[in-house]
């Protein structure tokens, strides 16, 4: 039989030995906790402040410059809004012998008929570091006027726009991603704007490849010779394998898909008409239901043989 001493000796051990399974966090747990711990030190990390700044809020708030933003152009305005931005920056810039050219969405404008998307918020070119360093260094900060005649009404019109150069375009990656975006092209009058990205050679082991800080990359070979043409009516320049950029960026849809964003392409007068809700609607469900036979026509799946 145990002795008095001894069974006290082993209660004191019971209760002073801690059980490892109840009060010790397994080992993926203590990994969840520190990653937790990690992400909450990133997140406390001060944000790089943000140059350019938009009212936000929705899709077509984040395309106004909040400096110069009163109210949203209605849909019937803010093509022209385009037209013009991208007229007068082209003007300029081919006035003082910068190269830049059209990018994304813009450049696949001029590939349907040579003009912006009557659905696009805002318009993309792009530019070479070295010429954006000469930009910065030349026209930062500088308000450019741009008289024209109305074709339509004979009104003379005069617009100020102001070229704007991010300080931050200078830095060789994206960052906190704040800053992403090296100038832009200014409507004074409502904030609509032209993005301006640099390109530069980013990557030491990859010579010839071209990107921007938004991680869209090219080819020498790819951008340049520069092709001329014209956009919205005026001198433009496009990168010389255009198509292929296109289809890497958006996919051969974009380039033979003749309804999107509430719009479709009368090949009539080559020119993207808006659809009526109605009309939407319709079409909607056609393709919906085109997609349901689609699927009703496939042969069914089998087990692969073995």
């Amino acid at each position: 039989m145990p002795s008095l001493k001894s069974l006290l000796l082993w209660g004191v051990a019971s209760l002073s030995t801690p059980v490892l399974s109840s009060t010790v966090p397994p080992r993926d747990t203590l990994h969840n906790i520190q990653s937790l711990s990690d992400r909450k030190r990133a997140d406390s990390k001060p944000k790089t402040p943000k140059y350019f700044r938009e009212p936000g809020g929705s899709l077509e708030l984040g395309h106004y410059d909040i400096r110069y933003f009163k109210d949203k152009v209605p849909y019937a305005e803010h093509r022209f809004v385009l037209r013009d931005l991208i007229r007068s920056y082209l003007t300029t810039m081919n006035s003082y012998g910068v190269e830049t050219w059209l990018a994304h969405g813009t450049l696949l404008g001029w590939w349907w008929n040579g003009q912006t998307m009557p659905w696009d918020y805002d318009l993309d070119v792009q530019i070479s570091n070295s010429s954006m360093t000469w930009v910065g260094e030349n026209l930062n900060r500088t308000e450019h006027v741009y008289n024209y005649t109305n074709p339509d009404t004979g009104v003379f019109v005069t617009n100020s726009y102001l070229l704007d150069i991010n300080p931050h375009h200078v830095d060789i990656d994206r960052g906190d991603g704040m800053n992403i975006i090296d100038a832009r092209w200014i409507d004074m009058t409502n904030g609509m704007f032209i993005d301006i990205t640099g390109l530069r050679e980013r990557e030491a082991d990859r010579p010839g490849i071209w990107s921007c800080k938004n991680k869209h990359r090219y080819k020498s070979q790819d951008l340049w010779p520069m092709r001329i043409t014209e956009f919205e009516g005026v001198k433009a320049r496009i990168p010389y394998n255009f198509e292929m950029i296109l289809i890497d960026e958006y996919d051969t849809k974009s380039l033979v898909t003749e309804e999107w964003m509430g719009h479709k392409w009368d090949r009539d007068i080559k020119v993207w008409v808006r659809m009526d809700p109605e009309e939407e609607k319709q079409r909607k469900l056609e393709a919906a239901e085109r997609k349901k036979q689609e699927l009703r026509g496939r042969p069914a799946a089998t087990e692969p043989v073995s």
